[in-house]
């Protein structure tokens, strides 16, 4: 086992097991370390109390209370704030080692203690210096706010936990994906705070919020006259963070060339400044988050594959909202209690708990923090019960019965769509069932197709497709334009372009009723009203 620093004193061991204390006196005996012992934690604290600056750092044998434990580390953070301290448990359970890590341990280990793993957490102990986890609790904020954010119950809170305890002390790089909302960021900052770096600044970049020539000022900084109005030399975000850690949000947006400099960064730890010649080089830690699909990035050219693989070394997918149920209700009382400041929060209803549970959360957690902050602002749970549901309608189609989709006159024949006379085809799952079927091969426009190449008639099909499902979406929404690009979870304007494309009208065909009278004005929401 490599020696520690003489830099140790002192170090106090509070361990009631006997045979615990005899391993531990010897092997701290060998790293010549001064070691004094306590029979438990009370006595330990008595002895950092009456003794101050005496030890330099504490192993505290968990107590058989876990929360007796909480409370030592809490006493002892409280009176020493410096003194690192790290855990022995016999418990490896990774809600016990967040929750210890966040109530002022340095440092966990399990029981057996191996040799090698004992000189490794004394080793960064002793160079983080006081715990991170305190220093690091009043900045972490983003989507959930503060770093009690994953602390619901739940399989994916458990997995935060073995993460940060298995790479939370990593240096390597860290790649998170997941859907916008989900807490990213947040997560970023737990990995920031458990970290060495966590003395040390956290600053991020929104790579698509910035125009690529602000984000490479941004990232490494410039000189003085290094383009029009650079009066003065200004560090970037790489130099500001030195020895902290930089995450750059929204990376799949970032330009090509910059990419490229990036790659230096992470590889060589070096850039250099915009209008300087000279190399500087940096010492932090790279995080990257993203929605997009990076894999499909780069076989489309617009995302470089070697810097992919620098930043993947550890690659956590942060799963939407809809598929951790389990924690919805865990994180709605969480952000009831955070915004409720110093006032009682309300009680979440079982009517509101069942209108939560049911819906599918497209913002995700950010979505359901902001319904949560709503509540508290109008203290009408029925009515934001009616409105989440409101939601969940308008954007659920309405299903038609098997083999029946409406379609208007505008459908130009061009496509080849067989259209009848109601306005209805009846199918009964076959190809002429729907508008893309009988375009294949029967009505008006079969001949026509079947002189056409392969790809042609690929092209058509799809184009066809896509007229049935705009159809279908308008004539459940009552021809509402606006509601129909929700349902088909696309922008209106690019509903618009494809309805001018497809040929498709801006009018209800004959037997549909617009809603308001005119196509593209959403019909007033009843509940949204009311909760506005």
């Amino acid at each position: 086992m490599p020696a520690i620093s003489r830099i140790v004193q002192r170090i106090l061991v509070a361990e009631d097991d006997p045979q615990i204390r005899n391993y531990l006196a010897l092997a701290l005996k060998l790293q010549d370390c001064e070691t004094e012992f306590a029979s438990g934690y009370r006595e330990a604290i008595t002895q950092i109390v009456e003794r101050p600056g005496a030890f330099d750092l504490v192993l505290l044998g968990a107590p058989a209370s876990a929360d007796e434990g909480i409370e030592a580390l809490r006493n002892i953070s409280h009176i020493c704030p410096r003194l690192p301290v790290i855990v022995l448990s016999a418990s490896s359970s990774p809600s016990e080692v967040v929750r210890a890590l966040r109530n002022g341990a340095s440092d966990f280990l399990s029981k057996p203690i191996d040799h090698e793993d004992l000189s490794r957490a004394i080793k960064r102990a002793l160079t983080a210096g006081s715990p991170p986890s305190q220093s690091a609790h009043s900045e972490s904020s983003g989507p959930g706010g503060s770093r009690s954010f994953y602390a619901a119950a739940g399989p994916w809170p458990r997995r935060v936990a073995l993460l940060l305890s298995q790479a939370g002390r990593s240096d390597a790089p860290l790649l998170l994906r997941g859907e916008t909302g989900v807490g990213k960021e947040v997560l970023a900052r737990e990995f920031h705070a458990v970290s060495p770096r966590a003395h040390h600044p956290f600053l991020k970049l929104n790579c698509a919020a910035l125009p690529p020539d602000l984000v490479e000022s941004e990232l490494f900084g410039y000189e003085r006259g290094a383009f029009s109005g650079a009066f003065q030399s200004t560090p970037g975000k790489f130099a500001m963070a030195a020895g902290g850690t930089v995450l750059l949000d929204e990376i799949g947006d970032m330009d090509l060339r910059l990419q490229a400099k990036l790659l230096q960064v992470v590889q060589d730890k070096e850039f250099i400044r915009l209008g300087s010649k000279q190399t500087t080089q940096v010492d932090v830690r790279v995080m990257a988050a993203t929605h997009r699909d990076l894999e499909r990035a780069i076989a489309e050219g617009t995302f470089r594959e070697d810097l992919f693989y620098r930043l993947n070394i550890i690659d956590i997918y942060v799963p939407p909202l809809r598929e951790r149920r389990g924690e919805i209700l865990g994180l709605a009382a969480f952000f009831l209690r955070k915004h409720s400041g110093n006032q009682e929060p309300p009680e979440i209803p079982p009517l509101l708990e069942d209108a939560l549970l049911e819906h599918d959360w497209p913002g995700n957690v950010r979505e359901l923090e902001n319904v949560m902050r709503k509540l508290l602002v109008l203290r009408n749970a029925e009515c934001l019960a009616e409105d989440l549901r409101s939601r969940s309608r308008r954007k659920s189609p309405v299903m038609f019965p098997p083999g029946v989709v409406a379609v208007p006159h505008e459908i130009p024949k061009a496509l080849g769509i067989a259209v009848a006379s109601d306005q209805v085809l009846h199918g009964s799952g076959s190809a002429a069932g729907s508008p893309a079927g009988r375009w294949n091969g029967s009505g008006a426009g079969g001949a026509e197709t079947r002189a056409k190449s392969p790809l042609a008639r690929v092209h058509d099909a799809r184009n066809a497709a896509e007229a049935e499902a705009i159809v279908t979406a308008l004539s459940s929404t009552h021809w509402n334009r606006k509601r129909a690009a929700a349902v088909l979870q696309i922008e209106y304007k690019a509903l618009l372009y494809k309805m001018k494309k497809l040929g498709i009208g801006t009018k209800a065909p004959d037997g549909h009723r617009q809603s308001n009278g005119r196509a593209g004005e959403p019909e007033p929401s009843t509940a949204s009203h009311a909760c506005a």
